[in-house]
């Protein structure tokens, strides 16, 4: 049964890394940077998760770019962060596994492939769907589609979702075309299903149209601000782009900049 074991302030040393728990997308730089100059400033605020498999045996669950921040951090100063805050959890290594996706889930930027091997994993360990839905916290029919789906996603359906070109949903249909195909034709029908998907994709906000919501907002709240990030500016950058945009860049523009976005 997966639990918090206790908090500690452990050091870092005794922190390592099993093959099996990852952060699931490559280390930001930029976050890694802005990680180590706040923490350098203002502490960890937030304590890593760890994962005591055996006495004193540590693996690193959660808080891959905070750790990357503290080795930069420790590197320009020697000394600093011998012992970091953690949260000590326990479990058998489904539960681990689980919970260290589910804690890479939180960010805004998560992709639904982020979660594909590893609902795929539970399930084929014999964790009731029911349970891997609760656990990380979406619908059993979400849960279901992905077992369903996620083993005929190829290498370039895969791509376009990871790049957030393609939504699951198109995917989804594009996948039961190629299964309905007739035997021969499914290279053709995967590429048809893509040019699809390309050609009606809606562009969420221009340049133009953000420029007059922007203007129309100084005109009406001269005092308006907005208290943004680098991730934030990012989703807006992304956004405007209107190629590589996801559900959760789109979100995050509309709760930064209230007002830019059209509901």
């Amino acid at each position: 049964m997966l639990t918090t074991k206790r908090y500690e302030y452990l050091g870092i040393e005794k922190i390592g890394f099993h093959p099996i728990l990852n952060n699931h997308r490559a280390l930001v730089a930029s976050k890694v940077a802005h990680l180590e100059k706040d923490i350098l400033t203002n502490g960890l605020l937030e304590p890593l998760v760890v994962w005591e498999r055996n006495p004193n045996e540590f693996y690193l669950v959660g808080g891959f770019h905070r750790m990357e921040a503290i080795k930069g951090i420790r590197n320009g100063h020697p000394g600093y962060f011998d012992r970091i805050d953690v949260r000590v959890v326990s479990g058998d290594p489904d539960e681990i596994r689980a919970l260290n996706l589910k804690l890479n889930a939180d960010r805004v930027d998560t992709n639904i492939t982020d979660y594909f091997e590893t609902v795929i994993y539970l399930n084929n360990a014999n964790w009731p769907r029911q349970r891997i839905a609760e656990f990380l916290d979406r619908s059993v029919a979400w849960i279901e589609e992905i077992i369903r789906f996620a083993p005929m996603v190829n290498a370039r359906i895969l791509e376009q979702l990871k790049s957030g070109e393609l939504s699951w949903n198109k995917a989804k249909e594009i996948i039961q075309q190629i299964l309905q195909a007739p035997a021969g034709q499914e290279k053709e029908t995967l590429e048809k299903g893509l040019a699809k998907a390309a050609e009606n994709k809606p562009r969420p906000l221009t340049f133009k149209s953000a420029i007059g919501r922007i203007s129309g907002i100084i005109k009406e709240k001269p005092e308006q601000s907005f208290t943004v990030g680098v991730e934030d500016l990012l989703a807006l950058i992304v956004t405007l782009q209107g190629k590589n945009y996801k559900d959760e860049h789109v979100e995050r523009v509309k709760r930064v900049f209230p007002g830019l976005l059209e509901e």
